[in-house]
Formats: structure tokens, C-alpha cells, sequence
């Protein structure tokens, strides 16, 4: 989300790039400091771009620092110099600046010109983005493109269900619980919804990335809520509900799965329901979310004041007494009746 933290680069970083893009810089690492984007080293030439790589790129890489490199190659477009654009952001950075860095990372891309940018890359370790990690890069990019790890179960469910005999012993094969990485912008906005600073989040799966990304986080109230539901696609949605209840005012996180039925294709159906528990218990344990009560919807009219209070307090029902057989009469039910065959009072017929 370009300008999404308000950080820009300095008038000198920027007088900088107008120079570097002429040719006579090879590498430019960029930094965040004071809120701004300023220029942390640079290299010129020396040799071929390939040569140059890893002598100038690997040392200025800090393992608990994320930064930005541009790095020339020597090829050209209508522009000028193509350049390669990294995103450093190694494990062991504090996740406030790992947060910080991929919000600004298009602001970076905008303020260089994004035409110079022939191709992007993003590491957390030096292997990443070593040479031989661009290499594969560049060999992951040009082959054709492989099935995902939720494309291959979803095959394999296929096939198993062409293979499958039905009978009353048969089991029904599901997809397992599938797990994709949040986001940066997800990141941050469920940190600031757990700290009550904003009170809705939906995110979506960005399915070719295997991510789960954010939409927005506009300010929604109860009122708001239907039209915060897509009709034709699926979403998760995460809201603060803020009411009050016998007597008490709560603030309770309340988890909402829409999804529009068939409306959307069952691979999307698939991923969404399979995603949902695992993303559930990571925002749950990794980011300290109680979530009070988690709902599946097709449609956002269901979200008014009334469906919510009744779904996050339900109704105790009354004890239902069982039917109580009435007791018979007291005492014996009346003296027994004695009857004597033929012949017993002296009669031979």
C-alpha cells in the first residue's frame, strides 16, 4: 500500500536515484531512519553485473536489520538501466520493523520509478538472496508454473474420488487443514485490532501466492456490517463488537466466515474452509486474540444487532421437565377375583 506508514525519501535520497539511474551506480541500499527513507551505501561499478553480485550485496545485508537494495544489472529497457528490487527482512529483526519495511516497500518503488524495476525479490536469509538464490529465482520464474501445495491435494481429492467405491463402509475424503502465511499489512492490522486501536478486519487468500492478504480495515460499525459482506466472493472477517450485556459493557472479537455459496468455485470454497481453523489458532495463540464467537454467513443481511447479541450471548433455555408418568392409585388396586373352574364347588358338570 504505497505512502500507507507517511514515510518518504529525503530530498538528498531522491537527488540521489535521479543520479544512480544514469548508469554510474551499481547498488543502492536504502534504510529507514526518523521516519524517513535515506540513502545507508552505495556502490559503483566494477565489474560485470553477475560479478559484481555477491562482493557487494551479501556484507551490506544485517541479520537484525531489514533494508531495501537496488541493484543494477547491465541490461536496458525504454527507460535506461534495468534494476533488481530486494526486500531484506531477516528472521531475526523485531517484527515492528518487519512490518514497517514491507508497508513502505511500495513507496520505495515509486519514489526509484517503478519502470527501472525489471524483477523483485524478498529474502529473510542470505541463501535467499545470494547469486545462486537469484538464479533460481530467475529458473522459477521462466519454467512453467507448478501446482501449488493446495492444487496438488485438491487433485489428489480428485483422483481419489474418481477411485473411491461407494458403499455403507465408504468414508468421505476432505481437504486437511491447510495453512498460508499472513501478510505484513495483515500482520499489522490484526496487532492493532487486538489492541482495540481499530475495530474490523477482513482479509482474503490471495490463492496464486498462497498468502492470506488484507482487504481493509475501514472503521464499521453494527450497522455496517452487511455491506462489508462481498456477495459473489468469500472472506474472513474479524470485528469488535462493543455492547453491553446485563448490565456490563463488553468489548468482545467476533470471527465472521462469509461465504456466498455457490457462487464462488469450489476450489475457492475449498481453500476457505480449509484455511480458517489454522488461521484461526495462529491469530488465537501467536497474536492474542480471544475470540469470543466464530459465525459462517452467506449472505450479510444475517448481521444485524439482534443475529449478533443472540449469537455471542444465546438464550439459556428453560429446563424442560420430562413427562412425568401419573402415579396409580394408592394402596391395592382393589381385591383379587377368585374364579373356580368347573367341578371346584362339588359339581360333576
Amino acid at each position: 500500500m504505497t505512502h500507507q506508514t507517511g514515510i518518504h525519501a529525503t530530498p538528498e535520497l531522491k537527488d540521489f536515484f535521479t543520479k544512480a539511474r544514469n548508469g554510474s551506480v551499481r547498488l543502492i541500499k536504502v534504510v529507514i531512519e526518523d521516519e524517513q527513507l535515506e540513502l545507508g551505501a552505495y556502490r559503483e561499478p566494477n565489474r560485470s553485473w553477475d560479478r559484481d553480485y555477491d562482493p557487494f550485496v551479501l556484507p551490506l545485508l544485517d541479520e537484525q536489520q531489514p533494508c531495501y537494495i537496488l541493484y543494477r544489472l547491465d541490461s536496458l529497457n525504454a527507460q535506461g538501466y534495468e534494476w533488481l528490487f530486494i526486500s531484506w527482512s531477516p528472521d531475526h529483526s523485531p517484527v515492528r520493523l518487519k512490518m514497517l519495511y514491507a508497508a513502505t516497500r511500495a513507496t520505495v518503488k515509486k519514489e526509484f520509478g517503478g519502470g527501472h524495476i525489471k524483477d523483485e525479490m524478498f529474502g529473510t536469509l542470505k541463501e535467499d538472496i545470494c547469486f545462486s538464490g537469484y538464479q533460481k529465482h530467475l529458473s522459477a520464474c521462466s519454467g512453467p508454473a507448478p501446482l501449488t501445495a493446495a492444487e496438488q491435494e485438491l487433485q489428489q481429492i480428485k483422483i481419489d474420488e474418481v477411485k473411491t467405491d461407494i458403499s455403507v463402509e465408504s468414508k468421505h475424503q476432505t481437504l486437511q487443514g491447510i495453512s498460508f502465511p499472513l501478510q505484513e499489512e495483515a500482520r499489522k492490522a490484526i496487532l492493532l485490532l487486538q489492541q482495540k486501536k481499530i475495530n474490523y478486519v477482513q482479509l482474503k487468500l490471495d490463492t496464486e501466492n498462497e498468502t492470506v492478504e488484507l482487504v481493509h480495515t475501514q472503521p464499521t460499525e453494527i450497522v455496517d456490517l452487511p455491506k462489508r459482506v462481498p456477495k459473489d466472493s468469500a472472506r474472513y472477517h474479524f470485528f469488535l463488537y462493543k455492547h453491553s450485556h446485563e448490565g456490563d459493557y463488553l468489548e468482545s472479537f467476533v470471527f465472521i466466515y462469509s461465504m456466498p455459496g455457490y457462487k464462488c468455485s469450489i476450489k475457492e470454497r475449498m481453500l476457505y474452509s480449509s484455511c480458517k481453523n489454522r488461521l484461526l489458532d495462529e491469530i488465537e495463540l501467536d497474536y492474542g486474540v480471544d475470540i469470543a464467537k466464530k459465525i459462517e454467513i452467506d449472505n450479510g443481511d444475517e448481521l444485524t444487532a439482534d443475529f449478533l447479541y443472540e449469537e455471542v450471548h444465546p438464550k439459556q433455555h428453560a429446563y424442560k421437565q420430562a413427562f412425568a408418568k401419573p402415579k396409580g392409585p394408592a394402596g391395592k388396586r382393589g381385591q383379587k377375583r377368585l374364579i373356580k373352574g368347573p367341578g371346584e364347588n362339588g359339581d360333576d358338570s
